[in-house]
């Protein structure tokens, strides 16, 4: 693990008006340059996986990172818990590969699952070792 911040606070409530002028101003007014990371990502952590190949888990519960920076990070280990913290409109992980550390400037990669399940003609599939699309409704099961 490379990266983690935490302790922003969590979110309380939603409102749909007040979090979608916040998502517009974040889209398309946050400068890396002076803004703080943590009001679009929340608490999150940043692991290495190869060079040039990081992926970041964001919107962690506050005090719920359980790595350390230097860490090695296995499959399967608990890192922290799902949670609403910044630009979120209700409890989830945001989870994106990217191409170096810095969450404020990296461009995204594509990211091939072990296995998942989509959506096709009325009932779910089974896909392994596949990426999924931006119009794929998918899930995963354990």
């Amino acid at each position: 693990m490379v990266q983690a911040k935490d302790g922003y606070k969590e979110r309380s409530r939603t409102n749909i008006f007040s979090d979608t002028l916040n998502a517009y101003k974040n889209a398309h007014y946050f400068d890396p340059e002076k803004d703080d990371e943590q009001l679009v990502a929340g608490n999150y952590i940043i692991i290495k996986y190869d060079d040039g190949v990081y992926a970041a888990l964001c919107h962690l519960q506050n005090s719920s990172i359980q790595v350390s920076i230097g860490q090695n990070v296995k499959k399967g280990e608990l890192i922290g818990r799902v949670g609403h913290s910044g630009n979120s409109y209700a409890p989830h992980l945001h989870f994106q590969l990217m191409d170096c550390e810095d969450i404020k400037t990296a461009n995204g990669l594509p990211c091939a699952f072990e296995q998942y399940e989509i959506y096709q003609e009325k009932g779910w599939k089974t896909i392994s070792n596949g990426i999924p699309t931006d119009k794929d409704k998918i899930r995963f099961q354990q």
